[in-house]
């Protein structure tokens, strides 16, 4: 599941529907107002999951958002964001698309190694990707699920990150649990909202079993596959725990630019979570 959740398919607007659905553009200075009036603050811990075409056309486009963001919260603060790159991973998983079964053997002998530098990220959208290559932006050494982070806090939040259970205890997620860190969805539902994997790891329900999974990594400056444990994650419930999460009041919506936003405690959502799995996933 894990490797097919990471090899989604999404389909952008093109900049023309962008400038046909845009009455007034996007700006770094505007921006960073609507990110203050949704409750973003100097010093705060923030991981942001985004679609940049959900906010019509910006001024700069993912690039003005990293710099909005940033200046909400300052050096003081840590900006957070997902990097994953599913691809490197056994292809006999993949589903979205599959490749012939002959493949298989071809692929994971020649697959390059992670980089956190260059592995581009898949499927996570231009602001992640711009993000990643900043300088100062430290991104952890996962091969599939990487965080990258900047800020006072990011060589804590992913200095650390485990290749097994790797969205469990040992990931960026429960450091920013530990942290009080804030989520922000830009655009975006809970369907994309990474903490509630570190729910599912934390919850007891019915069917909860570990996969074996793989991955090609550099080992000593020599290329390895190398394969680890981990839970079989799913997210096809986020989008139910997310709204009832939501129905509690927790959670400030507002707008950035022309796009929906969600903010709120990944601490609260984590706990609210972990006792809705354990009632609700049978």
């Amino acid at each position: 599941m894990l490797t097919e959740i990471l090899h989604g398919i999404i389909h952008p607007m093109t900049e023309r529907d962008l400038i046909a659905h845009t009455s007034t553009p996007a700006t770094v200075e505007s921006l960073t107002a609507d990110f203050a009036a949704l409750g973003l603050r100097a010093g705060m811990t923030v991981l942001v999951h985004s679609s940049l075409s959900s906010l019509g056309w910006v001024n700069g486009g993912a690039h003005a958002v990293i710099l909005a963001l940033e200046g909400v919260l300052t050096r003081s603060g840590t900006l957070v964001m997902p990097t994953q790159s599913g691809d490197l991973s056994d292809p006999a998983h993949w589903q979205n698309p599959p490749v012939p079964e002959v493949w298989w053997a071809a692929i994971r002998d020649t697959m390059p190694a992670f980089d956190p530098d260059l592995t581009p990220t898949r499927n996570m959208g231009k602001i992640p990707e711009t993000f990643r290559k900043q300088q100062g932006v430290r991104r952890s050494r996962h091969p599939q699920v990487s965080f990258a982070a900047w800020g006072a806090s990011a060589t804590h939040v992913i200095g650390s990150h485990t290749l097994e259970y790797s969205l469990g205890e040992g990931s960026p997620l429960a450091r920013l649990y530990e942290l009080d860190a804030r989520v922000l969805l830009i655009g975006v539902g809970h369907s994309n909202n990474t903490s509630l994997h570190l729910a599912e790891y934390r919850a007891d329900y019915p069917g909860k079993r570990v996969m074996k999974y793989g991955a090609p990594i550099m080992v000593n400056g020599e290329w390895q596959w190398v394969e680890f444990d981990d839970i079989d994650i799913n997210p096809d419930d986020f989008t139910l725990v997310g709204a009832a999460f939501e129905e509690t009041g927790l959670a400030h919506k507002g707008r950035a630019a022309c796009a929906g936003c969600s903010f709120f405690s990944q601490r609260a959502l984590v706990d609210f979570a972990v006792r809705w799995f354990g009632e609700n996933r049978k």
